[in-house]
């Protein structure tokens, strides 16, 4: 009997972890084996677990999806990921092709389409949403564009992890104990992100943060 699919969802939202679960569960050979409500919850418990295929909400807290699933590429790296999300924008699709992920879903698709994400991602195919891309997109056309985008200046991880951790309220103080960090370096890498992205005040990174789906609107 052939092993089954073993899946893990990370969203911050019960009811969506809830309705992803039912479909899930309904489907013959799969199942849940884990689930977390925020970013780093997911990291610790997927690398621990080392499921099958990592559905990823984008905007959770303490660790956006797109930063997790850059720590899965060391820490899971046999787990296919695929994103669920809110936003439908530039920015995310290219945080999402940086990442190397394959499939991307928005939640108005989920009921719809979540079965063929998961299927087109364990066969190491793409999967975006239809809603999002008119269809599965050509791997040439995902590489390239990545490509390009990563020829731009962006910021690192860290600088993106700092990002979401102060545009969710959090002081240097509390974003160093997050990252385990000195306070010194904490605002050292504020002082960066907003030297590199030509912020001047706590409310354009907010802004920012929003707009390029670093934290939930």
């Amino acid at each position: 009997m052939p092993k089954p699919l073993r899946i893990f969802i990370a969203d911050d939202h019960e009811v969506v972890r809830s309705g992803v679960r039912r479909l899930v569960e309904e489907h013959p050979g799969w199942e849940v084996c884990g689930e977390a409500s925020d970013g780093r919850e997911a990291v610790t418990k997927a690398a621990e677990l080392q499921p099958d295929i990592v559905l990823l909400d984008i905007g959770m807290p303490t660790l956006n999806g797109i930063d997790a699933a850059r720590e899965l590429r060391s820490t899971a790296p046999k787990s296919g990921v695929v994103f669920l999300t809110v936003h439908e924008s530039d920015a995310v699709l290219q945080g999402i092709l940086e990442t190397g992920a394959r499939g991307f879903l928005t939640k108005s698709d989920l009921a719809r389409d979540l079965v063929a994400a998961i299927e087109a991602v364990e066969r190491r195919r793409t999967f975006f949403s239809p809603s999002f891309t008119n269809g599965m997109l050509n791997e040439n056309i995902l590489q390239s564009t990545a490509h390009k985008k990563m020829r731009k200046t962006r910021l690192t991880q860290r600088e993106q992890e700092v990002v979401q951790l102060l545009a969710q309220g959090k002081t240097s103080q509390e974003v160093a104990d997050l990252l385990k960090l000195s306070v010194k370096t904490a605002e050292t890498h504020r002082a960066n992100v907003m030297r590199k992205l030509d912020l001047h005040s706590t409310a354009d990174l907010v802004r920012y943060a929003l707009r390029n789906g670093i934290v939930p609107l």
